[in-house]
C-alpha cells in the first residue's frame, strides 16, 4: 500500500478503529475515574508528540486535566525524573519501540501511577509495560511518513475525553469523522492541481492555533520529512512575537484556520499577511471570507465541532505535502535518512 492509498484509507481506518475501541474506551475511562488523577503526563516523539499537543487543548479544555510533556532524556540519558504524584502517565507511540518513551512509563509504574499505552503495536515493549493500552487499529503502515496512525491517535484521544465525562454527544460526533474525511478526500485532484505552483519553495511557515496548533507542528514535518521544505510551525499568537519579521513579498503562508474560538485572531493575522505583507497563502478553513484570502484555498466540511477539526484539517495537508512531493521528484515512499521506527534513548 502506497502513502496515497493510505491518506485515502482513514476514513475506513477511522471508523474500524471507533468501533473496535468504543467498549475498551469505555473501561479505561471507568477505571481512571476511580484513581487520584490531577493531571496527564505524556512521553512521545514525533508525530505521536504532536498528538500529545492536541491532548493538551482537548483534555484541558473539555476534561478540566492538565497536560504536561514529558522531557525523556531525564528519565534515560539523565537518570533524574521528576516526582509524578497524581499523573496519569501515558505514552504514546506508533510502533511502541522507543526505549526513552518506555522508560517513562516503567517509572511511573514505580512511582505507583496508573500508566497507559496509545499505539498500534499490542505486543511492543511499551503496550507490555503499560497497565492500559488503546490499540488505534490502524494496520500495518508501510510508508515512512505517518498519515493514518497519526488520525488515529487523535481518534483514541478524542474517545478517551469524551468517554472520560460520559458524554454520548460527544461520541456520536465522533462517529461521523470518517464522513468529513470522506469529503475531504474528494479534494484530490484540486489538491494534486495546487502543487506545481509551489515546486520550488525551500521554506515557509505553517501556522495554527488551539486544538490546531497539533495541525501546524505536524503539517510541517510531514513537509520536512517528505519535501525537505524548511516548513517552521507557530501558533497565531507566538508569530506576532518575532517570526512575523520573515514574511515579505511573496513569502510562503500555510495555515489551518477553521471556525471556533481561535478563527477571528488567525483571520486578522492572516489579513495583515496578505494585506500589508503580501504573504502568498494557502489555507485550509471552512470560512469563505478566510479562503478568499488565500492564493490557494482547501475548503472543510462545514459542521465540524472545533475539537474534532485536527482530525480532518490534517488529511489535506498530508494530500498535500505527497502531491509536492511527487512534483519536486522525490520518493513518497521512503524519504532520505529516515526508517519506519525510529529509536532514542
Amino acid at each position: 500500500m502506497s502513502l496515497h492509498d493510505e491518506i485515502h484509507s482513514q476514513p475506513d481506518i477511522l471508523q474500524q478503529s471507533y468501533e473496535r475501541n468504543l467498549t475498551a474506551v469505555q473501561s479505561i475511562a471507568n477505571d481512571l475515574r476511580q484513581r487520584d488523577i490531577q493531571y496527564a503526563f505524556m512521553a512521545a516523539r514525533g508525530t505521536s508528540d504532536n498528538a500529545a499537543r492536541y491532548a493538551n487543548y482537548l483534555w484541558g479544555a473539555y476534561n478540566r486535566l492538565p497536560v504536561a510533556l514529558a522531557a525523556p532524556s531525564l528519565f534515560s540519558l539523565y537518570e533524574q525524573s521528576p516526582r509524578l504524584d497524581g499523573a496519569l502517565v501515558i505514552g504514546v507511540s506508533q510502533s511502541g519501540q522507543s526505549p526513552d518513551i518506555v522508560n517513562v512509563l516503567a517509572e511511573g509504574k514505580r512511582q505507583g501511577r496508573p500508566t497507559l499505552a496509545i499505539t498500534n503495536a499490542p505486543d511492543s515493549p511499551l503496550a507490555q509495560t503499560a497497565d492500559h493500552i488503546i490499540h488505534i487499529h490502524a494496520g500495518q503502515e508501510k510508508a515512512v511518513a505517518a498519515t493514518k496512525t497519526y488520525t488515529t491517535q487523535l481518534l483514541a484521544i478524542a474517545m478517551l475525553s469524551a468517554a472520560l465525562t460520559a458524554d454520548e454527544e460527544r461520541l456520536s460526533q465522533i462517529a461521523r469523522l470518517p464522513e468529513w474525511v470522506n469529503e475531504v478526500l474528494r479534494q484530490d485532484e484540486a489538491i494534486a492541481q495546487l502543487a506545481p505552483r509551489y515546486r520550488y519553495m525551500q521554506q515557509c511557515v505553517v501556522l495554527g492555533r488551539g486544538y490546531n496548533y497539533a495541525t501546524a507542528f505536524e503539517w510541517s514535518l510531514k513537509l520536512k520529512e517528505l519535501t525537505y521544505v524548511v516548513a517552521e510551525p507557530y501558533s497565531s499568537a507566538d508569530f506576532r512575537h518575532g517570526p512575523i519579521a520573515v514574511v515579505a513579498d511573496g513569502f510562503p503562508v500555510l495555515a489551518v484556520a477553521p471556525s471556533g474560538a481561535v478563527y477571528a485572531d488567525m483571520l486578522a493575522l492572516l489579513q495583515k499577511l496578505t494585506g500589508e505583507h503580501r504573504a502568498e497563502l494557502l489555507l485550509i478553513s471552512d470560512q469563505p471570507e478566510a479562503l478568499a484570502l488565500a492564493t490557494s484555498p482547501i475548503t472543510l466540511p462545514a459542521g465540524i465541532p472545533e475539537w474534532l477539526t485536527p482530525l480532518v484539517s490534517i488529511v489535506p495537508g498530508q494530500l498535500f505535502s505527497y502531491w509536492l512531493t511527487a512534483v519536486k521528484g522525490y520518493n513518497t515512499e521512503a524519504p532520505r535518512g529516515l526508517n519506519k521506527v525510529t529509536k532514542t534513548t
